[in-house]
């Protein structure tokens, strides 16, 4: 049984990523007492699966690193990951909360020490590489994962594959009979941070996601391009393994269409012409190509864009592609495009290429339980504040990492407010 400290001074904050982390800590560092839910078996988000980041363009644990250590060390911080809110009700000042925490089979004995997956046999799809690799079915999330945990994938329970891992753990770490756990908290405000989910690509058929080996979406992208990615950082080919020599980048990949998503993500340009210099900065003799219907890279970030149009072996072309489809016997990916500025209809041969999906909001799917204004697309609107759950980062809006991080800490003000009612 989890014991809890009631009362109106304290705030539960959902999701772990960046905007949660960062209203998590300020909260706690303003006197709140702060509990914090993640879905997943470690905290960091999205951001914890990034390449680089804007504006420094800096690896992810720059940034996490320094949170970890700001959590690990205030007293007045609980978070609980493998957990999900089931049930809200209440008013500002008193809110009753219900908490499920799911069962990673691997409890607080654990030391990373590994031993667990020297014994596993069973490889599963690697959920922090999104499937691009494998791991052992009992396996530490990512290297610089926190907590720094093993977790157990479940479909290998009841097996002696199972008992063979337990009895390997030197620590009596591995709980095979762990179930999942509920626990009820009062707390003053919520601060809903849940962040988002890429478009999903297989729903724009005309572009051969998921039939083609070799288009791919730009959250794979970052993953292959991470050094503690599927390929150490090496950008290759997904079918064979071979070189990348000729790059597209296909905008828009389901936004700004009725049909799909009807707004524009805002940072996706900006992604794409940072995942450009990645491939440059490995190969200098690489061809890229970026489609585009009109570049986003506003104020700060003008100079950025600049440098990389400028670039000799990167070209520009304004049209959307109307189809994307593969050689099965080469697995070159041709792409036709109407280029807006000439009217001629181009068809070019690429090694890879990269859509540019947009942002969903994570309530899109995965609603708060509990009655919150939302507008057409499940972006939380600011009507919310009235029940004492506040949005933060990019379930309000698709924005980038530092944008999410100020939205945190505007988050936090209105939770003390809301605290004092």
């Amino acid at each position: 049984m989890v014991q809890v400290q009631k009362g109106n001074r304290s705030v539960l904050v959902v999701g772990g990523g960046m905007s949660g982390l960062s209203a998590a800590i300020e909260a706690a560092e303003a006197g709140m007492q702060v509990y914090l839910v993640e879905r997943e078996p470690y905290l960091g988000g999205r951001v914890s699966r990034m390449n680089k980041y804007f504006p420094k363009l800096c690896p992810p644990s720059c940034g996490l690193e320094i949170n970890f250590r700001r959590l690990k060390n205030n007293p007045s911080i609980r978070f609980f990951t493998m957990a999900q809110v089931t049930g809200i009700q209440g008013e500002p000042g008193e809110l009753d909360v219900t908490i499920k925490i799911n069962p990673r089979y691997v409890n607080s004995k654990c030391t990373a020490c590994g031993e667990c997956s020297l014994a596993a046999e069973t490889e599963v799809p690697d959920p922090f590489n999104l499937g691009l690799s494998h791991v052992k079915a009992a396996y530490l999330p990512h290297d610089f994962a926190f907590p720094l945990r093993y977790v157990l994938d479940p479909r290998i329970l009841g097996t002696p594959e199972a008992e063979k891992i337990k009895q390997a753990c030197p620590y009596g770490a591995v709980e095979l009979d762990m179930k999942p756990q509920e626990f009820d908290l009062q707390v003053g405000a919520i601060i809903w941070a849940t962040g988002w989910n890429p478009y999903p690509a297989d729903k724009i058929p005309y572009y051969s996601f998921g039939q083609a080996k070799n288009v791919i979406s730009n959250v794979m992208m970052e993953r292959i391009a991470s050094p503690c990615g599927p390929t150490q950082g090496k950008i290759k080919r997904p079918s064979d393994g071979g070189e990348v020599n000729k790059l597209a980048f296909i905008q828009c990949a389901g936004s700004r269409d009725e049909n799909h998503l009807a707004y524009c993500s805002g940072i996706c340009c900006l992604a794409s012409l940072k995942q450009a210099t990645y491939l440059l900065d490995q190969n200098p003799q690489a061809q890229v190509t970026l489609f585009y219907i009109d570049i986003r890279a506003l104020g700060k970030f003008e100079d950025f864009f600049n440098r990389v149009q400028a670039h000799e072996n990167v070209t520009l072309i304004k049209g959307k592609p109307g189809e994307v489809f593969e050689d099965p016997s080469t697995g070159l990916v041709t792409v036709q495009v109407e280029d807006q500025t000439t009217g001629k209809i181009l068809r070019d041969q690429f090694d890879l290429a990269v859509l540019a999906t947009g942002m969903v909001p994570a309530t899109a799917h995965d609603p708060v339980p509990a009655q919150v204004p939302v507008d057409d697309n499940g972006f939380l609107l600011e009507g919310g504040n009235s029940s004492g759950i506040i949005g933060a980062g990019c379930v309000c809006r698709p924005t980038d990492v530092a944008t999410s991080v100020q939205d945190a800490t505007a988050a936090v003000l209105k939770a003390i407010q809301a605290c004092r009612r």
